[in-house]
């Protein structure tokens, strides 16, 4: 998830965007943000990069494995096809 460094970076970076005539409202804005940014990223459904990183090798694993199981299909279809085409006795 977001670091919660980087959410009050932000939101003083929202608030520091306030006109010069609302500066003394500009430490409320930033809690403001900073409350609706945490609100906001909570009701996303995000998981960390090393989730992500988790989850990604075992799709490819999987890809991998399905890719073998359809050339050993194959195989066995071809297997089956000449078998079934060769005159039988």
């Amino acid at each position: 998830m977001i670091e919660l460094r980087s959410i009050d970076d932000l939101a003083q970076r929202l608030a520091a965007l306030v006109p010069p005539g609302l500066a003394q409202a500009r430490e409320d804005l930033t809690e403001n943000f900073r409350g609706a940014l945490q609100s906001g990223l909570r009701q996303l459904d995000l998981v960390t990069r090393e989730e992500f990183d988790v989850q990604r090798c075992v799709l490819l694993r999987t890809r991998e494995k399905i890719e073998e199981l359809e050339q050993q299909i194959l195989a066995l279809e071809r297997l089956v096809g000449a078998t079934a085409a060769q005159p039988r006795h």
